[in-house]
C-alpha cells in the first residue's frame, strides 16, 4: 500500500497573492512574534532544569538479555530518556498504537542524544514476548524493554510518556516527564506540517473560513488498518478493514 494520497479536487480557499515586499512585511510581523516564542520556551526549559527532582527504586525491565537492571539502561551516561510506549496485549502488530508508533518512529536513531551524553531507550507496557516481535517488525535498533508487572508510576504508569532520568552512583531520580501534546517535542512532522498553509487540517485548528479543517485529530496516522510507517516495513500484508480498529490514540 502506498501512503501517498492523490492530489485533491477539491480546490480550497489561499491565502491572498501579494507581491514579495509585502510578503516580506507580514513575514518579518510574524517572525517578531515567532522569537518571542522561542525566547519564551527557553524560559521554560531554564524553568524545566530547575525543578527538583524525585527518586525511583532501581529495579529490573525486560529486554534482549533478559532481567535488566535500571542502572544498566543508563549504558554509561548519567541521563537517559525513555518513551513508554502503549502496547494491547494479545492483539495483532497493527492493532498497536498508532500514537506511539509515530512517536518512536521518529526517536529510532539516537545518535545525536549519545553525543551529548544522553541514552535513550523505550518502555513498552505489553510482555516481553509479545513486543519483541513489534520491535523487530519495524525494525527499530534503540533498546526496548518491557515494564509488563511493575507498578512504579515513573517506570510504568501512564503510557504515551517522555521521562527523563539522572543517574547518580547507584540511585535514579526521574526529573521531568509530558505527555499528550508534550510528546510533540519528539514528533518533527507535526513541526513541519505546521509550517505548511493549512497546517493538520483538523478540526481543532483556528484557521481562515475555507480551509480545510474537518479531520479529527490524529487522522493521518492510521492508514489502511496500519499505524502509517508499518506500510514501509517488509512483509507488511492487507488488513481487512472492514473489522472495527480496536484501539484509538
Amino acid at each position: 500500500m502506498t501512503t501517498t494520497p492523490e492530489r485533491s479536487a477539491t480546490r480550497y480557499a489561499a491565502p491572498p497573492a501579494v507581491d514579495r515586499d509585502t510578503w516580506l512585511r507580514e513575514r518579518n510581523a510574524l517572525l517578531v512574534r515567532e522569537k518571542a516564542h522561542t525566547h519564551e520556551g527557553d524560559a521554560i526549559a531554564a524553568a524545566r532544569r530547575r525543578l527538583p527532582m524525585t527518586e525511583v527504586p532501581v529495579q529490573d525491565v525486560i529486554g534482549d538479555d533478559g532481567p535488566t537492571s535500571l542502572l544498566d539502561i543508563f549504558d554509561g551516561r548519567d541521563r537517559l530518556v525513555v518513551y513508554k510506549h502503549m502496547f494491547h496485549t494479545g492483539m495483532p502488530i497493527e492493532d498497536q498504537c498508532e500514537g506511539c508508533t509515530l512517536s518512536v518512529w521518529h526517536a529510532q536513531d539516537a545518535s545525536y542524544l549519545a553525543a551529548a551524553g544522553i541514552s535513550f531507550a523505550v518502555f513498552c507496557e505489553g510482555p516481553w514476548e509479545e513486543v519483541a516481535p513489534l520491535r523487530d517488525f519495524m525494525g527499530y535498533t534503540v533498546p526496548w524493554y518491557s515494564v509488563a508487572g511493575i507498578d512504579d508510576p515513573a517506570l510504568a504508569g501512564e503510557f504515551g510518556t517522555i521521562s527523563c532520568f539522572l543517574r547518580q552512583g547507584d540511585r535514579v531520580f526521574l526529573t521531568y516527564e509530558t505527555t499528550g501534546r508534550g510528546v510533540e517535542a519528539i514528533l518533527v512532522p507535526l513541526k513541519l506540517i505546521d509550517m505548511t498553509v493549512y497546517g493538520r487540517q483538523e478540526a481543532w485548528e483556528d484557521s481562515p473560513e475555507g480551509w480545510p479543517e474537518t479531520h479529527r485529530p490524529g487522522w493521518f496516522w492510521r492508514k489502511g488498518g496500519r499505524p502509517t510507517a508499518q506500510w514501509t516495513r517488509p512483509g507488511a500484508t492487507p488488513v481487512d478493514t472492514t473489522i472495527p480498529h480496536r484501539h484509538h490514540h
